[in-house]
């Protein structure tokens, strides 16, 4: 944990510290594997070993994981490593359920970002963050709005089928053209490409973000320009000024799209 806080790199530690956990893994309790998994996410080092005994612990002496930062990093630590574990996702959901009260907006955030990264849609786990995200709508910032939008698009929530998704989408649109300013030109594409996909028509949304990707547009990858793009598309929202500063910065990229990014421009 000490290293990875001072982000001070040590494969060959992390690698023998792994396999002496391994070993002891019968002494570890909550708090000690939140912080090893998290450890090991943030410096980017997979031990699959590791996590697989840890996810076992976890799911074993499950009852013992009450504290709502704990929870909120140990997914986000599976899912950065891209680890995924039903059993240790449905159980860390459960409990996340039953300490929804205590999550703070990043650990709400990380919650919901983790479950999309792993490709597990807990239904009742989101329909529960959503009404706790409205609760503290003022408590986040823009790049946990952007992580909770891009997981609710990712996992395949629909606004047209679930009152709660279109309260909180409607509430961050508001949040979101407050914070403006602050976003990047890849929280700009994933804000509109997670509304479009989820079906949340924010017309205002969508004007105050071409306006500001205009600005940003020579930061744009092709990734990002496509499913900017592809979003106004989906969504009906007329922006031509934004096409057209678009469309010149894809002809000066043109070299780095790959088949889909190209087919999704097109299209848009």
């Amino acid at each position: 944990w000490a290293y990875a806080k001072v982000d001070h790199s040590s494969p060959e530690l992390f690698d023998a510290i792994s396999r002496q956990a391994i070993k002891k893994i019968h002494t570890f309790n909550s708090l000690s594997i939140t912080n090893t998994v998290w450890a090991y996410a943030k410096m980017g080092h997979s031990s699959p070993e590791l996590f697989d005994v840890m996810s076992r612990k976890v799911i074993k002496e499950i009852d013992t994981f009450n504290n709502s930062q704990g929870i909120a990093n140990t997914v986000w630590a599976y899912a950065k490593l891209g680890h995924g574990s039903s059993e240790l996702f449905d159980a860390l959901a459960q409990k996340a359920m039953d300490k929804v009260n205590y999550l703070n907006s990043m650990s709400i955030a990380n919650i919901v970002w983790a479950y999309a990264k792993v490709g597990h849609p807990d239904k009742l786990l989101f329909d529960a963050i959503s009404c706790k995200a409205i609760e503290k709508i003022d408590t986040f910032d823009s790049r946990g709005i952007v992580k909770i939008v891009w997981a609710y698009a990712k996992v395949g929530r629909h606004s047209t089928s679930s009152f709660l998704v279109r309260e909180l989408f409607d509430a961050f649109s508001y949040k979101l053209m407050e914070k403006v300013n602050t976003l990047n030109s890849q929280e700009i594409a994933n804000i509109v490409w997670a509304y479009a996909k989820v079906g949340h028509s924010s017309p205002k949304l969508f004007t105050t973000m071409s306006q500001k990707a205009i600005e940003e547009v020579d930061t744009f990858n092709s990734q990002s320009l496509a499913n900017t793009v592809w979003a106004y598309a989906k969504a009906g929202h007329i922006a031509p000024e934004l096409y057209d500063a678009l469309s010149y910065k894809a002809m000066e990229d043109l070299d780095t799209f790959n088949s889909q990014t190209l087919v999704n421009t097109m299209w848009a």
